[in-house]
């Protein structure tokens, strides 16, 4: 499939640049996103990876202005939406884009649907709420938004519960929410996320043809290398806060970099093979309390970990045309920052 591409002096429809978003604990904030910058072009499907706690939500919910009040804290950097600065909103200025301009597929639709309104109360307030229509309208396009997705019996599903509902119908609903506006950009964290396969591959298929019928751009958030490989352009690999990899999916599939990146490639099960045990990641994230400041952060859990390596914190730079790495194993990485500089 020939995807439509941007123009080369096109503006991007989101910049994040120098990005930092912390959360308090106690009496400091630990930042969980740390200096992370990228474009989304429109029309483009960007895969962000990674294991949980690499902050791939927390950049969503930055972008989204949707952080736990008093807790979480975009403590630097900018995100642009068409040249605009997200942060320097009202959230009343927000509020009349997220949902309409950006809309988001939360990750488990059973707690992201309020369990005592109906599906199409909920579906309607989106529409009420950014577009001049009255409520009979709205009810119309409820019911032509859920058939649009494929749900079956759209005129009864509109007055029923989302604890009515299987996993697969609900994850349906939230994405005929996430698109009843025809949003530029969907922020979909990890919308196949404890469905079986088959409905799984329904609901990229579904996407993939949203996208191209609405022409959006999508950041597709997930742990889930096979769903990368169905539907993204571009891809991000992100660990601890930072984006470790990024290129385009078919180079990453051919010629991973980052020993971070291979590790997420060997854990993929090949049908092709037989072994007893599946190939694992030693080790754990570390929790953004106890995140080196110095170093790679995925020193510990490297195999190909040198001591330089706790020594020189490695830059995202490009190793081959289109293809960044943050790995002191190439050498445009390498940085002079030291133990004992600071």
């Amino acid at each position: 499939m020939v995807r439509k591409t941007a123009g080369q002096n096109e503006t991007p429809l989101l910049e994040i640049k120098e990005l930092q978003t912390g959360f308090k604990i106690g009496k400091n904030y630990y930042n969980a996103v740390e200096k992370v910058s990228l474009k989304v072009d429109r029309r483009k499907i960007v895969g962000i990876v990674g294991e949980s706690g690499c902050g791939k939500s927390v950049m969503s919910l930055s972008v989204m202005q949707l952080l736990p009040q008093g807790i979480g804290k975009v403590r630097g950097g900018e995100i642009k939406f068409e040249g605009r600065n997200l942060e320097k909103l009202s959230e009343r200025e927000m509020n009349k884009i997220r949902g309409k301009d950006i809309s988001m597929i939360f990750q488990e639709p059973m707690t992201a649907l309020n369990p005592v309104f109906t599906i199409g109360y909920q579906i309607e307030e989106v529409l009420l709420n950014h577009e001049k229509i009255d409520k009979k309208e709205a009810r119309k396009k409820s019911i032509a938004l859920l058939k649009s997705v494929g749900i079956p019996r759209p005129e009864s599903i509109v007055e029923e519960y989302p604890h009515q509902l299987s996993g697969g119908m609900r994850q349906r609903v939230m994405i005929a929410m996430a698109i009843a506006c025809q949003p530029k950009l969907l922020i979909a964290d990890e919308p196949t996320t404890a469905l079986d396969v088959t409905v799984q591959a329904q609901i990229l298929e579904l996407l993939k043809d949203i996208q191209e019928v609405n022409d959006m751009a999508i950041i597709m958030i997930t742990h889930d290398l096979g769903v990368v490989s169905e539907i993204c352009d571009e891809v991000i690999v992100m660990y601890a806060g930072k984006i470790v990899e990024r290129t385009d999916v078919m180079e990453l599939f051919d010629n991973p970099k980052h020993p971070y990146t291979q590790l997420l490639m060997n854990a993929i099960p090949k049908m092709d093979e037989e072994v007893e045990t599946l190939a694992t990641i030693e080790g754990l994230v570390p929790s953004i309390q106890k995140m080196p400041q110095v170093g790679c952060r995925f020193a510990n859990r490297c195999p190909k970990a040198m001591p330089e390596c706790t020594q020189i914190t490695p830059a995202l730079a490009e190793d081959e045309p289109g293809h960044e790495v943050a790995c002191i194993l190439y050498e445009n990485s390498k940085q002079p920052e030291r133990v004992g500089d600071r």
